[in-house]
């Protein structure tokens, strides 16, 4: 057993002394900005905010194009006295002319083609009466380790360091070569939103099926912080990168698939020459009916600023990937590898073994400045609560199916008590059909069921220890086809959805009705999405979700078999069981943490959803979810919160009560952003919406967690937040915002936490979520070998708050023999990159809110026990666990919270509801 694991994470070493860095900056000046401005405005008249310039795409030109340029500035484009570049030297005006020119061109000619072509030659002209003003460089000290303290006591970086350090770490990085197994990487840099990649360049080859697949080594870099922590971090994570041999797709069907390009730079030598990969995206444009680059993409100005060599078209690049993988002179390209174009035979993911190869290179290459954070420790040995034994005597794979279906059949009466659960399942092909009805007894202990009614009714029926189930299977027909939208452009999108929407809602109508007496759960077999991507909204999933919920069926989807479907056992049982969950047959396993936490403990989970005009209904919308779990109590063991009516509902009226969401109000429409945006690396917010907007949601959002902790204040209360999820509209979550035992709301001080209840504790957590916020790790022991362990680890603080949770190996995930190298095969493992290595992801736990002494003293209860964090701690590790499920990423209670947001399915009014709402 391993006691100690290791975090790939770095912060500034004290020991180092100040860290400071001679820079070149660079602004773009108020002249060059008031005539990029001019411009822009007289190339796009209906530009809403004509002095924002989208310098996107001029700042990767640059990046890749101009020697030193090593990071660029934010919101340089909105005000040119801002820093704009930085690098390690001083670009020439030879190169920054022709660049900017080049750019300027592209984006704002006008309609002679003459005036944005110009401006390199204004640019360099020596005549005071038509030069537009080149910026000049200054230089200047930069402090990577600059540091400001929290009054929380978080340490925050200085904004600009979160662009600029991840730069300076990948260049520094990439300087130097790794060497693992006789194999030799050299990495390039690529520069991404959230900080910097290495990627090592040129690919490494793996034969298999008479075909080369390619694949690189990736490291992405990015700064962060930590709750409570004295010192800001650097999180290096590793994983494989996949290229493009062939893409099984229609070019029509390509939305957008990154491109990297490794092209020479066309000028004298210079620092950091490269070492740079240039970031581009190619897509189909539905406009010009083509494939072409897409999204501000640096490489359709390139042949303009070098002539001399070949690079690659949109069509060709798709049509022969291969070729461009291998390069064509001194040119070369990769399509960055994504599940949606076809098979890849190299499998993701790297062997716990290579990654502290490359963790150890690392730390390596970032001494002196950056020292790696200490090792965590097991903080306790109950790793999981009492869940059922997988071996040992009298516990074999036969006794604990039996007890596990005895588990469920139990949960399924309680939840449904008493009332009979009719369930219908439209099936397209007669393999799961067969499948379902096999499944369904197995899983809850039951015989197999009595055929009741007319054979060609196909009714199944079972019944036993307070469970009746009547199972009725007919052919999916049409309900299962493609939504039908029309093609009118005219019209807004989610209008012309909207109608389709409605048009299966009726074919539903027509065919089902409410179910009688009980609850009611629909399981329809339809294909894959992947079948519907050649027409945008065809999938009917989210049309027949709404549609049957209006006749008061939850529903639940299984996709078709493919040819080779050998799981469709597997399959058919997830089925059940989700459905089982939707009705609330679910409970967590008592916890095994002792007798710090009250026996009559309950769980509040909070999870916001949030759609944007790119979700599933093409309607944006933001709505709070609630859900409240009471181990021990009776039936509504699992409840939702019905914010119209003020009160606790079971969960399954929970889920159709989100389904009946309308339209937005005025001012929801403005939210174009993603799910991500607005959401800087540090847990801090960036407008994304207009500022009254995002204010009016926030004050919302906050006002409903207020009213909800209201209703909680009966029991002792777990409350559960995911703080990637809602920290957009509660910003009192952001790290630097964090207080010990105190909630913060809008612009009020934060208060005692204890004021919301008197027995409230408050756990928040968070993991990666597309943003590295939280940092790989790995196992490790004084011999040297390395691995996975499940567990709570923390320092060896005893008042320390923030405590990782590390999961187990699923038992249904492949073994793989150790020391498998897939960066470097040996003769023995030469089929090593074709496995999938399995990397269970870190959980970061923050127990914002327990009894501390100081909390008991500020109430008045100073005699009182106070809590351990750590039990709060691993009450939350244990949450994840349950014997119907692998690890879950998160908490049960949040677990169903956000599962509970598919549900929410908003539906744009169409042009006859809006009539006849607006009628007198």
């Amino acid at each position: 057993m391993y006691h100690t694991i290791r975090i790939a994470a770095y912060e500034p070493d004290p020991l180092h002394g100040p860290w400071r860095e001679e820079m070149r900056v660079l602004r773009l000046g108020e002249e060059l900005h008031a005539e990029l401005t001019r411009m822009r405005a007289e190339a796009d008249k209906g530009s809403v905010h004509p002095d924002r310039l989208p310098v996107g795409r001029l700042n990767s030109l640059l990046q890749a194009m101009a020697p030193g340029v090593i990071a660029t500035g934010r919101n340089a484009g909105t005000d040119g006295r801002l820093p704009w570049l930085y690098a390690r030297e001083a670009v020439p005006p030879e190169v920054l002319a022709p660049v900017i020119g080049t750019w300027a061109a592209g984006m704002y000619r006008d309609e002679d083609g003459t005036e944005g072509a110009d401006l390199e030659e204004r640019l360099r002209s020596d005549d005071p009466a038509e030069a537009v003003q080149l910026p000049h460089w200054e230089a200047e000290t930069v402090d990577l380790a600059e540091t400001v303290t929290s009054a929380g006591g978080t340490a925050e970086p200085a904004a600009r360091l979160y662009s600029l350090l991840p730069e300076w770490v990948a260049f520094r990085l990439a300087a130097r070569t790794f060497r693992t197994g006789g194999t030799t990487l050299h990495f390039r840099v690529e520069s991404s939103g959230n900080g910097a990649r290495l990627v090592s360049w040129p690919p490494q080859r793996y034969e298999r099926r008479g075909q080369t697949w390619y694949y690189s080594a990736c490291l992405n870099i990015t700064v962060h912080t930590v709750p409570f922590a004295p010192q800001f971090r650097v999180h290096v994570s590793t994983q494989v990168r996949r290229w493009a041999t062939r893409l099984d797709v229609r070019p029509h069907q390509l939305g957008g698939a990154t491109v990297l390009l490794d092209a020479p730079l066309p000028w004298p030598g210079g620092p950091d020459r490269g070492h740079r990969l240039m970031v581009n995206t190619l897509g189909y444009d539905r406009r010009l009916k083509e494939l072409a680059w897409r999204h501000h993409s640096p490489a359709p100005l390139v042949p303009e600023l070098d002539i001399v060599r070949n690079y690659p078209q949109p069509a060709a690049l798709f049509t022969h990937p291969e070729r461009w993988i291998n390069g064509s002179g001194d040119v070369a390209a990769g399509i960055v590898y994504h599940p949606s174009i076809g098979p890849h035979e190299v499998g993701p993911g790297l062997m716990p073994r290579e990654r502290a190869d490359l963790d150890a290179w690392v730390e390596e290459g970032l001494r002196p400045m950056l020292t790696r954070v200490p090792d965590l420790v097991r903080v306790t040995r109950s790793n999981t609560p009492s869940l059922l034994p997988r071996s040992g005597s009298g516990c074999g794979p036969r006794v604990r199916d039996a007890q596990l279906a005895m588990q469920r059949r139990a949960a399924l009466a309680r939840a449904l008590n008493g009332r009979p659960l009719e369930i219908d399942v439209f099936w397209q092909s007669p393999e799961t059909r067969a499948a379902l009805l096999a499944e369904l007894p197995k899983l809850i202990g039951l015989p197999p069921g009595e055929r009741v009614g007319p054979a060609a009714d196909d009714t199944w029926r079972w019944r036993g220890e307070g469970v009746e189930i009547r199972v009725r299977a007919r052919p999916a027909g049409p309900l299962a086809d493609a939504l039908l939208v029309s093609r009118e452009r005219r019209r807004p999108r989610a209008i012309r959805l909207a109608e389709a929407v409605e048009e299966r809602c009726q074919l539903v109508a027509d065919r089902v009705v409410s179910p009688p007496d009980g609850s009611g759960v629909v399981i329809a077999e339809i294909a894959g999405k992947e079948r519907f991507a050649a027409v945008p909204d065809s999938d009917p999933k989210h049309a027949l979700r709404i549609a049957w919920a209006r006749q008061g069926w939850l529903s639940q989807f299984i996709n078709l078999p493919d040819d080779t479907d050998s799981g469709l056992e597997h399959r058919a049982s997830w089925t059940w069981l989700d459905a089982f969950r939707q009705l609330g047959a679910i409970s967590p396993p008592a916890h095994r943490v002792g007798a710090g936490v009250p026996g009559d403990l309950q769980y509040a989970a909070l999870w916001l959803v949030r759609h944007t005009r790119k979700g599933p209904t093409r309607v944006p919308v933001r709505r709070l979810v609630a859900v409240r779990v009471r181990p021990g109590d009776g039936p509504g063991l699992i409840e939702g919160w019905d914010a119209e009516r003020a009160e606790w509902v079971p969960y399954p009226k929970l889920l159709l009560l989100l389904s009946q969401a309308v339209e937005p109000v005025a001012g929801e429409g403005e939210d174009t952003a993603g799910p991500g945006d607005g959401v800087t690396d540090r847990g801090g917010l960036r407008p994304a919406a207009r500022p009254g907007v995002e204010q009016h949601r926030q004050q919302e959002t906050e006002r409903q967690i207020r009213a909800l902790l209201f209703q909680l204040r009966d029991r002792p209360t777990l409350l559960l937040a995911d703080v990637g999820n809602l920290r957009q509209c509660w910003p009192g979550l952001r790290n630097g915002e964090l207080h010990r035992d105190m909630l913060g709301f809008g612009t009020e001080p934060a208060q005692r936490h204890t004021l919301y209840g008197d027995d409230l504790r408050v756990v928040l957590v968070r993991d990666a979520n597309a943003r590295e916020e939280v940092a790989e790790w790995y196992a490790h022991d004084a011999k040297n070998r390395v691995g996975f362990a499940e567990g709570v680890w923390g320092t060896a603080e005893t008042e320390s708050r923030v405590f990782a949770s590390t999961a187990s190996t699923p038992h249904t995930a492949a073994k793989l023999p150790r020391g498998l190298m897939k960066l470097a095969p040996t003769a023995q493992g030469r089929t090593a990159p074709g496995k999938t290595a399995w990397n269970p992801g870190q959980l970061e736990i923050t127990v914002l809110g327990c009894l501390s002494e100081k909390a008991l003293a500020d109430t008045g209860r100073e005699g009182d026990l106070p809590d351990r964090p750590a039990e709060w701690a691993t009450l939350t590790h244990q949450l994840r666990y349950h014997d119907d499920y692998p690890p879950l990423a998160r908490p049960l209670p949040l677990h169903l919270a956000r599962l509970a947001g598919q549900y929410v399915l908003p539906v744009a009014r169409t042009k006859e509801e809006r009539s006849t709402s607006s009628a007198p």
